[in-house]
């Protein structure tokens, strides 16, 4: 069993920046970001693995958050900047134990307890 804590997220203005960062009591392939606003479907943000530190991002979040990740903590990070009201969300860490890095919901086998990221216009 893997732990995921998350911690990081609040009230920023628009373009303005916050990191969140995830702990992971435990080793596992790769290490994805997601959000869920009201009323929509959790989506993919990013992705990153332990070993190698391949990378993914959604389309819309290219060029303004970076995955990354502290190997000897077990930690990711996920540095967003430029932030949008659209950003607006519950961001939750989750941890996939099977190659390849993936992008659906349903690859991933741990989760965070999530944390608010609010991004005022």
């Amino acid at each position: 069993q893997v732990q995921l804590v998350e911690s990081g997220g609040g009230l920023v203005e628009a373009g303005g920046s916050l990191r969140l960062s995830c702990a992971a009591s435990g080793r596992t392939y790769a290490m994805g970001w997601f959000r869920q606003a009201p009323g929509k479907e959790r989506e993919f943000v990013a992705v990153i693995s332990w070993s190698g530190g391949s990378t993914l991002y959604r389309n819309s979040v290219k060029g303004r958050f970076t995955i990354s990740k502290n190997n000897a903590k077990s930690t990711v990070y996920l540095q967003m900047n430029s932030l949008k009201p659209e950003d607006t969300a519950v961001y939750y860490c989750a941890a996939d134990q099977r190659p390849p890095i993936a992008t659906n919901v349903q690859e991933y086998d741990y989760w965070g307890q999530g944390t608010q990221v609010t991004v005022s216009s």
